[in-house]
């Protein structure tokens, strides 16, 4: 049980050093804006491998991502670089960017070579999956020359990279290395990606092969002697030329067969691509949106250089007045939809109020009526436009009269000109929104409750040579007289008498002569 707890606490106190040196290193993004082709994708992927084991490797990029969505996320993943890659119609544009205020360099990439074309160049290729378990050696190259923007784009470069310690590094776990090297005439920059390998030197060609185990054909030797000193029938290529150029001590014991602490040792490059050759095109503050620093092909005057900065501050006092409006102008908004809100609920409030009072003053039995008085009103109404007179009550004792005008004909006016005073729920509302507009007229109001003829006068009133009508006797209808509302003429007036609605009769005929 003491042994698994300690081993426990071993493996989480390494863990929590991991992470701790895992957060330190440099981290970045390789991605591309805009639309590039097939062959910018595919070197895209190869920096990417140069880059690892500190980059994202499968990082997907959209159409609709902005600058800004990369910035937003790199700073809880830890990113601090970004080399970003644009093509145009006439050139290949590299960005890197440090994170998060930059500054941002702008280089051209003039000539570039994919990993595909440089390993089937060579004959011999080193190139393994455990080469990029670790981090590359960074090696620069004459950039010592004078010029601010030579030491600033060393220092971008030196950052890319984690830092090695030289006297506590292990050299098993230096596998590759990256070659910047800088032309000060031509001001272009050679990007290169190598293998690399350590040999053991001092000894013959034969003993390097049994060595690295590869043993070869002795059947033309009469002794083994031959192959140690001679070693004869091999090939150049297997028998790589060494120099002072690469021969080095090593401090400590290495990886490979012979390669011992305090021996000599050669040090053998391969490479294994991609290649670039880079021109710096400018260098600009921020991330992308600052200051230009440097430019390679414009140079500006002191003058020129305070005006541009005197633009750029009247444009942002102007940007933060536009948003100080704009902030004003929704505070109004939000206060005129408050009012709006308000009025509109007081509104629906007064309406409600007012429907309950209608409701108390309602006849509750007028709305259960009306869908049975609607079948016997076509009854009604084609009897009298048939016969031009009002029918009997007796006729039809389940219709239920109009208290309205009858459809077709104009509403009735009073006497003095003035529509008339309406009872219920109707003449409330109508009371309601007329206001002090209806005035009694001079000739008195006629009494409410009291049912109207078709003519406008009501069934209570008399006429020359009629009877009462007021308890529902009969009325008697003089023949010879005809209704002036009603003339039929010719065939025409016998097509108008059709079936009208589900409750008309089939008898009703027009009458001609006598009533």
């Amino acid at each position: 049980m003491g042994r698994s707890k300690n081993q426990k606490k071993s493996r989480a106190a390494a863990n929590h050093v991991a992470e701790e040196g895992y957060g330190l290193v440099p981290h970045s993004f390789v991605f591309h804006r805009g639309q590039v082709g097939k062959n910018v994708g595919q070197l895209i992927q190869d920096v990417r491998r140069v880059m690892e084991p500190y980059t994202a490797e499968s990082l997907k990029v959209r159409k609709k991502n902005v600058l800004k969505d990369f910035v937003a996320i790199a700073g809880p993943l830890g990113v601090t670089h970004f080399i970003i890659f644009n093509k145009t119609a006439s050139s290949l544009n590299m960005r890197l960017a440090r994170l998060p205020k930059g500054p941002m360099l702008h280089f051209r990439v003039l000539k570039y070579s994919l990993i595909k074309d440089v390993v089937s160049s060579l004959k011999k290729h080193r190139m393994h999956e455990q080469q990029f378990t670790h981090h590359p050696l960074l090696i620069l190259n004459n950039f010592g020359s004078d010029g601010m923007q030579v030491k600033l784009m060393a220092t971008m470069f030196q950052n890319m990279f984690p830092s090695i310690n030289v006297h506590r590094v292990n050299l098993n776990n230096i596998k590759r290395c990256v070659l910047l090297s800088y032309n000060s005439e031509s001001q272009e920059i050679e990007f290169r990606h190598y293998s690399l390998k350590v040999v053991p030197v001092g000894m013959s060609r034969g003993v390097k092969k049994l060595m690295q185990e590869r043993f070869p054909n002795m059947c033309k030797f009469e002794d083994i002697s031959e192959l140690l000193l001679k070693g004869a029938n091999l090939s150049e290529s297997e028998a790589e030329q060494d120099g002072e150029h690469n021969i080095t001590e090593l401090p400590q014991a290495c990886s490979g067969r012979g390669n011992m602490a305090s021996q000599q040792s050669a040090v053998r490059l391969t490479e294994i691509g991609p290649r670039m050759t880079l021109q710096l095109m400018k260098i600009q503050e921020g991330m992308g949106e600052g200051n230009v620093l440097y430019h390679s092909m414009i140079s500006k005057t002191e003058e020129e250089i305070q005006d541009i900065l005197n633009r750029k501050e009247s444009q942002l006092k102007q940007k933060q007045e536009r948003r100080k409006k704009q902030e004003q102008n929704v505070a109004q908004k939000k206060e005129k939809q408050e009012e709006n809100k308000k009025r509109s609920m007081e509104g629906i409030k007064r309406k409600h109020a007012e429907a309950e009072e209608d409701s108390e003053v309602e006849d509750p039995g007028t709305q259960n009526d009306q869908a049975a008085a609607a079948e016997s009103d076509d009854e009604v109404e084609y009897y009298r436009q048939a016969v031009g007179q009002e029918p009997d009550e007796d006729m039809f004792p389940s219709a239920k009269r109009r208290k309205g005008p009858s459809p077709g004909k104009p509403p009735r006016e009073a006497k003095d000109g003035k529509p008339p005073k309406r009872s219920g729920p109707e003449g409330q509302q109508h009371r309601g929104r007329a206001g002090k507009e209806w005035k009694k007229s001079k000739d008195g109001e006629k009494p409410f409750g009291k049912r109207m003829k078709s003519g406008g006068k009501a069934f209570g009133a008399k006429k020359a040579g009629d009877r009462e009508n007021k308890f529902g006797r009969k009325k008697k209808f003089d023949g010879n007289k005809k209704d002036k509302s009603f003339k039929p003429k010719g065939q025409k007036a016998k097509q108008g008498f059709k079936k009208r609605g589900a409750g008309a009769k089939h008898g009703f005929k027009q009458r001609k002569g006598k009533g």
